[in-house]
């Protein structure tokens, strides 16, 4: 086997920087910047304004450098963005410093957790929804993540492919229902969607012909007292379902179903 067969082997740069082994951009001949601060200012950029906003340009209008100064720092947009997610995405200090008690709290409860404490990551920093996948957890917080998702599944008996199998499914679920979140709540503040108005509107377009069980319940007026999103508690009602639905995989598949 020659070098070059490990030549793809290597780490990115900027993975390089977040894993400690590249040394971290010294401040310039300019004193008062730093890659923390530049992080930082582009994370409160992000939160005030959304992703769109971020560029080089308005983080250093923002931190009061010039454009061409950040890239001392940073090689460009896509590697600040890998910073901000890796720094605004880390599962919080209180999640981290309790995430040895997940095996002794069972697998259900570890995972409950696990899903909460991801959900408040992207209720902070909405703009993460908007970070493309570009493939598995590869970053120090990201796997920090995986691991203890991963660890909650100790003890069940499930196969390490299941046991990913699962972790992905909650992602999938926390993810999916933080961006249902997020835009419902959008499309209320712009009016575009009204739950009062909700139960009226159907009734002028539903018909029993085409939507006969929305006819139904139409008439009724269900739509009309279901009121908006309840973000807990519809959260929580779909959480249980999918841990429900764990729960009667790890009894067939597993051996200790916690």
């Amino acid at each position: 086997m020659t070098n070059d067969d490990h030549a793809g082997d290597e780490l990115p740069r900027s993975l390089e920087l977040l894993w400690g082994r590249r040394e971290r951009p010294r401040r310039g001949p300019r004193p008062g910047l730093s890659l923390e601060q530049i992080v930082q200012a582009a994370i409160e950029l992000a939160d005030a304004e959304g992703l769109g906003q971020v560029s080089m340009s308005r983080v250093a209008e923002r931190v009061g450098f010039t454009t061409m100064s950040l890239y001392r720092y940073v090689e460009g947009k896509d590697e600040l963005l890998m910073l901000m997610q890796e720094t605004a995405g880390a599962m919080p200090q209180a999640a981290a410093s309790s995430a040895g008690e997940t095996a002794e709290e069972g697998w259900r409860a570890g995972l409950e957790r696990w899903a909460r404490d991801h959900l408040q990551t992207f209720r902070r920093h909405p703009w993460l929804l908007e970070v493309p996948i570009s493939g598995p957890p590869v970053t120090p917080n990201g796997l920090t993540w995986m691991d203890r998702g991963l660890r909650a599944l100790d003890g069940t008996g499930l196969a390490d492919g299941y046991r990913l199998a699962v972790v992905q499914l909650l992602t999938g679920y926390v993810h999916g229902e933080a961006h249902f979140s997020r835009e419902l709540h959008r499309a209320m503040g712009t009016g575009a969607y009204d739950p009062v108005r909700y139960g009226r509107l159907l009734r002028k377009v539903v018909d029993a012909d085409r939507y006969p069980t929305l006819h139904k319940m139409t008439s009724t007026g269900f739509f009309d007292e279901i009121g908006g999103y309840e973000d807990a508690e519809d959260f929580e009602f779909g959480l249980q379902r999918v841990l429900d639905g764990i729960e009667v995989f790890i009894q067939k598949h597993g051996g200790h179903p916690g």
